[in-house]
């Protein structure tokens, strides 16, 4: 069941412009900043949005298109949702909460719960069929609604941050689990997230949406190499800088210049992106000698320590995040508003086309 998305929708100032395509057995995420778009879209699959613009299609149906005046409405679309906060019934067991969307279905009552039981055996909860949503953990909430998700075989599911309501630790088990439900669905997924380790974890490729327009898609890895954006590079953890090279030289939008070691021709030539791995930067108390091509002055802005390393936010001609060991922070003595030296080879900067 291949998805061929094109949706538009405007929600007062909002307008939304998103292309959507999956193969069947595909896991895509949808990632991006609070107000970028990503629940509307996820409504506008579902059904519980309409389109103003553009199509949906499911396995070369219809389910949406404004042009020919076509719209399925949610109930009778071959679509799962799991809501970020699960909406089960309250007053149904465990058992009856996955048994509902088959029945809704059509699916006769004692066929249905047939199936309910083997789905919360499939999720590790056979001994809590009987219990009601009241009785259970996060994470057996989360195994329920998915259970009642996946049981009428979908063409399309769609999990809205299926991970944000667990801790950390229920967390990790229930996403290992969630990955290897995903692995049998035979139809689509698309997850909706602003989690990154969710969307590693869980998907084969990601769609990157801000202000309601897609600004990058492909593999994880893809994106973490050549982010396209501040929002895409802060994701990764990564330093992205724009403006102008030519001859080797970017010059910054905000007149910094950076030495590259992209000194080819034409492909490196005009508006680029470029990017800094954070480890790459070294820092001095006083202009280091040897080799570095590119030194700049800075400020010490703040210092976040994680684990045995510490990310230095740095304000100067490139603004720069710098990722250190706890012990060179130490013998640095760094505080915040500190003069330092961030040095760069050219080879660590890698660039790309805008």
């Amino acid at each position: 069941m291949t998805l061929d998305a094109h949706l538009g929708r405007t929600v007062g100032a909002f307008t939304l412009d998103v292309e959507l395509t999956a193969e069947p057995g595909e896991v895509v995420a949808l990632l991006g900043p609070n107000g970028a778009g990503k629940s509307t879209a996820f409504r506008c699959l579902a059904g519980l949005l309409a389109l103003d613009a553009g199509h949906v299609r499911l396995g070369g149906v219809t389910l949406d298109d404004p042009a020919g005046d076509v719209f399925v409405p949610p109930e009778r679309r071959a679509v799962s949702v799991v809501f970020q906060d699960y909406l089960l019934f309250p007053h149904l067991s465990a058992l009856e909460n996955v048994a509902f969307g088959l029945r809704a279905r059509g699916t006769p009552a004692r066929e249905a719960r047939r199936r309910a039981a083997e789905w919360l055996g499939r999720v590790g909860l056979a001994d809590h069929a009987a219990h009601r949503p009241g009785a259970l953990s996060g994470g057996q909430s989360q195994r329920v609604a998915l259970a009642r998700a996946l049981a009428t075989d979908p063409a399309l599911l769609l999990l809205d941050e299926p991970l944000a309501a667990l801790d950390a630790g229920t967390r990790r088990d229930v996403r290992r689990d969630l990955r290897r439900h995903l692995d049998s669905l035979a139809g689509v997924c698309l997850v909706v997230t602003h989690d990154p380790v969710d969307a590693y974890a869980l998907a084969d490729r990601v769609v990157i949406v801000e202000a309601g327009r897609v600004v990058q898609r492909g593999t994880l890895a893809d994106v973490t190499a050549r982010p396209r954006s501040r929002y895409v590079a802060d994701l990764v953890g990564v330093n992205l800088l724009t403006g102008r090279s030519e001859g080797g030289v970017l010059v910054t939008v905000d007149g910094g210049r950076v030495v590259t070691a992209d000194d080819r021709g034409d492909d490196t030539t005009g508006d680029v992106f470029a990017v800094i791995q954070p480890h790459a930067v070294a820092l001095y108390r006083t202009p280091p000698a040897g080799s570095p091509r590119n030194v700049w002055p800075c400020t010490v802005a703040d210092l976040d320590r994680r684990g045995d390393r510490v990310r230095v936010r740095l304000d100067g001609p490139v603004p720069l995040v710098a990722e250190i060991t706890v012990a060179a922070l130490e013998g640095l003595a760094l505080r915040p508003g500190d003069a330092v030296h961030a040095a760069v080879k050219a080879t660590e900067v890698a660039t790309f086309p805008r």
